[in-house]
């Protein structure tokens, strides 16, 4: 039997690079866990809030904190992308858009269309 030489078994693996969609694919997957797990921090939020002015007041004083502000628009973003994301798929149940130079032009809309959704959510609100 022949000895091996010492290399990678797969090094196609360690060059492969994701095309846009697979990356905007794996994105929905993360942001719909992620919003699972921010709708029960945002009820947990309301609920304390409800309970009383005090309470209010405390959250409010949570809000003037930087990384607090960074996860509330992070989940606002999660929201407008799962969102945009769950349009494209509307439009794919329609049957438009499986040609690969319609899946990255849309992936690029959506990407777009997420920002400005959290852009204008924010400003908003």
């Amino acid at each position: 039997m022949a000895s091996r030489p010492n290399r990678p078994l797969s090094p196609h693996l360690q060059i492969y690079r994701l095309p846009l969609t697979g990356i905007i694919s794996i994105s929905h997957r993360i942001t719909g866990v992620s919003l699972c797990f921010g709708l029960v921090l945002f009820v947990a939020v309301l609920s304390s809030v409800a309970d009383s002015g005090f309470s209010y007041g405390i959250m409010q004083s949570w809000f003037d904190n930087l990384f607090v502000k960074l996860i509330y628009w992070g989940f606002v973003f999660a929201l407008c992308f799962h969102l945009c994301h769950g349009v494209r798929h509307l439009i794919w149940d329609a049957g438009a858009g499986f040609d690969k130079a319609s899946m990255d032009k849309f992936a690029l809309y959506e990407l777009a269309a997420a920002v400005l959704l959290t852009v204008l959510v924010l400003t908003l609100i």
